[in-house]
């Protein structure tokens, strides 16, 4: 009877914490399978390009004409609706 303190406080942190950051980072791994050529996405240092070519760990962005970069996937944050760069 003393443990179940103990085993109600790992039950409530498992569903307040373990489980939503297990589905953000399943989330995050389906979104980088998913990047495809002219996706529009944002890197974790807040460059926002368009998504000229994909490889198994990089991908290479444009971001303004004739300017491209190579960023490793794992730098992706967030995948932008398309002409979202337009509109800016």
């Amino acid at each position: 009877m003393s443990f179940l303190p103990i085993i109600l406080m790992f039950v409530v942190l498992y569903f307040l914490m373990i489980r939503p950051q297990m589905k953000r980072q399943k989330e995050q791994r389906s979104m980088m399978d998913a990047l495809a050529k002219n996706d529009e996405v944002i890197t974790s240092g807040g460059v926002l390009g368009k998504v000229t070519k994909v490889t198994d760990a990089y991908v290479t962005i444009e971001v303004a004409e004739d300017t491209e970069i190579v960023v490793q996937k794992v730098a992706i944050t967030m995948l932008l609706p398309k002409g979202t760069i337009k509109a800016l």
